[in-house]
């Protein structure tokens, strides 16, 4: 009975001591369970119930006693199974036929984390196992055994077996694997009992095997392996991959190039999976491993085009090496993979990565995982990546030329363009767009404007094009809003038969820039960041033009009066008509005054107070970081600013402003046109609106509530230019005050 106790504890069963599972399913001869069985979920060893010879006490404590061998063939079954490598069936299959497997979900079931508990379980068996045969040596010594000496030698493994049976009971019934595992086994960790928390930690420590090996693929080499899906940082293919066969998501990634590729990782490719977050590592420290794996796959992978346009030595090497081998096909292609590969250990020198390599070796060879130590870490393998990531970006790719590109071309800087380009497309924007041509219109005069002013030093213009987007809802245009438009005797509209068409003028507010970015710069310069430039450049164009269509107006008034002058004199009867309307319209230049002068003060608070300040503080953060993260978000708070100082963020202030300037063309327009006293009637009503709008502006800017935002001392400077001499604020008052509405331009005369 001794050797069969023995045996019992090493989880093999006999005819004293049975399986009470496996005597019940077979009901007769005991058959070992399968290795794929679920785990019992309490203790199944018993003394046969035809042992009569041993006494009620003694059972209990055989019973007891073999307990532990239930917990061993429980927890060695668990590691069997979690170890068993008999899936890899076919050891020279290819990586083709592997990957479809993968996204087949053929081998979803197995788990690397696992399979490092379960070497942390065999370890502790291993112990065990040591014991027992301990044990067995003493009584074999001994002339009188005794049960005391097996619990004698066995009695510090009850603090330890039975922990682990729950704690395995756990894993297979909520099927735990990956980040979750580690969560689990870290709570587990938080006990009273030495010898148990050093046994859950030692598994611990095994799991972290698996996650500083990942950890050190994705961050030293930019490769994410993680074929069971367990790591905190998963790739976008893995949900694409759920949707998509092998073959067409294997198409798919064939026809990226590797700028594309490389974009589409930066971007979208690689995200956080909460769900294989542990609760020890915060969110924080996670953001930044996804972005130095991200950084070092840029800079491993640098894109063909960009290893041309690099001007270091490992050029010279390209050109040396062309120069002995020759410029065949073949040559080229390995001249091309030599010149990549030199760009990657350029912009990536083997030593820091070794530095990162040897800062995770020291944690991954520590005993226990320390959070500060592992944050500490992560935080300088960001702090390089992001170093080596601004190199790439701010040095090599001219980051700050493209900026100042951007603020010439998208802010208006080269006023003297934008000023040739409305100027040449003046007498076209005063049709309303078609939408067939309208943007191969536009070309004529862009290119005129550019063969005027654009030299050729300025080697940025190339990547600018002129885009006219289609329009959305056809809007009827109002008598008001039509330009050209002539009054006959008969009081009938006659002019241009595009007038008849429903599109409203404001059409051409839809001009828009585009502007060509190369790898890497497709990294800083997003979408998202092109569309927020692109909302502030169409509104400052609309300025600038609304700005020229003021001053064209006032140079035809003059050049008008001067005719009306000229026919005065030559006219022997003395005709009173020019005089009248002279008279007529005077007024009018009051109120035209008043739209220069609030248009002027507009255009000079937002291209000097605004832009041209955030833009020397930009330069000073350029200049002063050399972090990737730290410029991506400098840009972004420049940006925020120009759009929050320029109220484009308040929909009722840019909303008066729209109206405002679209009041001045149409005031423009009809002053050019003057043939009636109808069309001063008109001017009267535009006149009153722009007093309404002005005066509502001023009032909204002098709010309270903007008075105390991050806007305010800006906007203190804008408001005194307006109101250095105190109209707007009498203005503003006596719209609030009076009862009666009151004729706007008696006001402003």
């Amino acid at each position: 009975m001794l050797h069969e106790l023995l045996l019992a504890l090493l989880g093999y069963t006999g005819d004293l001591i049975i399986d009470v599972r496996e005597q019940q399913e077979q009901s007769g001869a005991q058959i070992p369970l399968s290795p794929d069985a679920p785990i019992s979920q309490e203790p199944t060893f018993k003394l046969a119930p035809d042992v009569s010879f041993v006494q009620p006490s003694e059972r209990d404590v055989i019973e007891r006693i073999i307990t532990l061998g239930f917990y061993y063939r429980e927890l060695d079954r668990f590691a069997a199974k979690s170890r068993n490598l008999s899936w890899i069936r076919f050891p020279n299959e290819s990586p083709l036929l592997r990957t479809s497997q993968l996204l087949k979900g053929k081998a979803s079931k197995q788990s690397v984390y696992r399979r490092a508990i379960a070497n942390g379980v065999v370890e502790v068996l291993s112990v065990y196992r040591s014991a027992v045969l301990h044990i067995e040596q003493k009584l074999l010594s001994d002339s009188l055994p005794i049960v005391a000496t097996l619990t004698q030698g066995l009695n510090k493994f009850f603090v330890l077996l039975p922990p682990l049976f729950e704690l395995i009971l756990e894993i297979e019934r909520d099927n735990i694997y990956g980040g979750k595992l580690l969560n689990l086994l870290h709570k587990r960790c938080h006990c009273g009992v030495p010898e148990l928390q050093t046994c859950i930690q030692r598994l611990l420590w095994h799991g972290h095997q698996v996650m500083y090996n990942q950890l050190a693929s994705w961050v030293v080499y930019g490769i994410l392996h993680d074929p069971y899906k367990e790591f905190y940082i998963s790739s976008q293919d893995d949900r694409d991959s759920e949707q998509e066969s092998a073959p067409h998501l294997l198409e798919k990634l064939t026809r990226l190039s590797v700028a594309d590729t490389s974009l589409n990782d930066w971007h979208l490719g690689f995200h956080i999976s909460l769900d294989m977050l542990p609760e020890y590592i915060t969110l924080h420290v996670v953001e930044s491993i996804l972005f130095a794996g991200k950084a070092v796959r840029v800079l491993r992978n640098p894109s063909p085009g960009f290893q041309f346009k690099d001007g270091s030595s490992h050029q010279q090497i390209q050109r040396g090496f062309q120069r002995t081998q020759g410029y065949t096909t073949t040559i080229s292609f390995q001249n091309n993979s030599l010149d990549s590969t030199l760009i990657g250990e350029d912009l990536l020198p083997q030593a820091e990565a070794d530095k990162i390599e040897s800062m995770l070796q020291d944690l991954k060879e520590s005993s226990e995982f320390h959070k500060r130590s592992f944050e500490n870490a992560i935080d300088t393998i960001k702090a390089v990546a992001a170093s080596h990531l601004w190199q790439l970006v701010v040095v090599r790719a001219d980051l700050n030329g493209h900026l100042k590109a951007l603020k010439d071309y998208f802010l208006l800087e080269k006023g003297d363009f934008f000023q040739s380009f409305l100027e040449e497309s003046r007498q076209l924007m005063r049709l309303p767009p078609r939408q067939s041509t309208a943007e191969a219109d536009l070309m004529v005069p862009f290119q005129l404007a550019a063969l005027k002013t654009i030299g050729e030093e300025d080697r940025y213009f190339s990547r600018v094009s002129l885009r006219m987007p289609s329009f959305g809802i056809a809007l009827k245009p109002s008598p008001v809003d039509l330009p050209k438009v002539k009054v006959n005797k008969d009081g009938d509209a006659v002019g241009h038969p595009d007038t008849s068409l429903e599109v409203s003028l404001d059409g051409w507010d839809g001009i828009s820039l585009e502007y060509s970015i190369d790898w890497p710069l497709q990294l800083f310069v997003t979408p998202e960041v092109l569309s927020k430039y692109q909302r502030i450049f169409q509104y400052l164009l609309r300025l600038k033009r609304t700005q020229m269509e003021l001053e064209k107006s006032w140079a035809f008034a003059m050049h008008q009066d001067h005719i009306d002058f000229a026919k005065l004199r030559n006219d022997s009867r003395k005709s009173s008509v020019p005089q009248h309307r002279r008279q007529r319209l005077r007024p009018m230049w009051h109120v035209r005054e008043h739209m220069a002068f609030l248009i002027r003060n507009l255009q000079f608070y937002i291209q000097v107070d605004v832009i041209e300040s955030q833009w020397n503080v930009l330069q000073s953060h350029i200049q002063n970081s050399q972090d990737f993260t730290e410029l991506v978000g400098f840009h972004q708070e420049y940006l925020a600013a120009l759009i929050s100082q320029s109220f484009l963020d308040i929909g009722s202030v840019s909303r008066i402003l729209d109206g405002i300037m679209k009041l001045c063309l149409q005031f423009c327009w009809k002053i050019e046109n003057d043939e009636s006293n109808r069309t001063t009637s008109e001017l009267e009503h535009i006149a009153e609106e722009f007093n309404k709008k002005s005066n509502s502006l001023y009032t909204i800017l002098r709010s309270s509530r903007l008075a105390g935002s991050q806007r305010a001392p800006f906007l203190r400077q804008f408001l005194l230019r307006l109101n250095f001499n105190s109209f707007f604020e009498a203005t503003a008052r006596g719209v609030l005050n009076v009862v009666n509405p009151r004729p706007s331009v008696s006001v402003l005369q």
